[in-house]
């Protein structure tokens, strides 16, 4: 993988007052503490910006996190309804016009969020950015995507069928419009952090809760499209993942049924040819 570029050289005016950032937890303690703790120290968003929801973790994550961060507004879900239905919880819960949306598995090495809003503020038809997620080596992850055929779920999940067509995946990664280094319309963006506009967010009346994990994203980025916004990756609005590909395990494990009943549920709602990718045209269409 390629290294990201940065854009903590570019610095910009802290927007730390329009944003507020929303972190769910579950049984990620210390994930979440070193997360916000990396907001805090670069001024990505003050202590009264962050919100932690603990999506009902059963154990003593949240004492854990009030205990580390005692500054830190918390929220503790009575059930856990997945992970869209926690980033729901957190949004009611806020004000802010932008939306910091983080999985704990990430944190910040520099204010990278400042530049994004600026860009926002300027571009009012972008609902949804993309940060860029790097590796902790610093390698991309190419976090924006083209939305999904079903050959291109083949070649992401069977290693096979992927090595035999490795300029499909290249294309399905986006990674000429990564390389630019300039910002790029992106068909959809990993949930695993970004930033969102509210008006656009409460107007398709956020995540969509019938997905419990995985696709959210996706369903989430197709849906503002649908309604006629745009959706931006910026290159070097860096953000670190330790990532874990559960998604990717067997079928017959949770992460892996839970998967493919999100993909199904996808499927239901918005086109998903055999081969050939749908683009934003097909997707923005209604079905049914």
């Amino acid at each position: 993988m390629t290294k990201a570029s940065t854009l903590q050289d570019s610095r910009p005016v802290s927007s730390s007052g329009k944003v507020q950032a929303v972190i769910v937890n579950f049984r990620t303690a210390r994930l979440t503490i070193r997360c916000v703790k990396s907001m805090l120290e670069h001024g990505v968003v003050d202590p009264d910006g962050v919100l932690v929801v603990d999506n009902c973790s059963g154990d003593n994550s949240i004492d854990e996190v009030r205990k580390a961060l005692p500054d830190i507004r918390t929220v503790v879900s009575d059930h856990n309804g997945g992970f869209g239905a926690g980033v729901n919880l957190g949004v009611a819960n806020t004000t802010a016009d932008y939306l910091l949306i983080l999985n704990p598995d990430t944190y910040f090495e520099f204010n990278s969020v400042a530049p994004v809003v600026d860009f926002m503020e300027q571009s009012p038809e972008t609902a949804l950015v993309g940060l860029d997620l790097v590796n902790p080596d610093g390698s991309r992850q190419y976090s924006a995507r083209r939305f999904y055929s079903v050959f291109d779920v083949l070649a992401r999940r069977v290693d096979w069928i992927g090595a035999m067509v490795p300029g499909r995946t290249d294309k399905h990664l986006m990674k000429d419009a990564w390389e630019t280094g300039k910002p790029f319309d992106a068909e959809w963006v990993m949930g695993t952090g970004f930033v969102v506009r509210r008006t656009a967010y409460e107007q398709i009346q956020g995540m969509d809760e019938s997905y419990f994990l995985y696709m959210e994203d996706v369903d989430l980025c197709a849906r503002l499209w649908r309604a006629g916004h745009r959706i931006k990756g910026i290159p070097g609005a860096k953000l670190v993942h330790d990532h874990q590909r559960s998604s990717a395990a067997g079928p017959l494990t949770f992460a892996g049924r839970t998967h493919i009943r999100s993909l199904l549920l996808f499927k239901s709602r918005f086109a998903v040819p055999l081969f050939r990718p749908p683009g934003v045209d097909r997707i923005s269409k209604r079905t049914g």
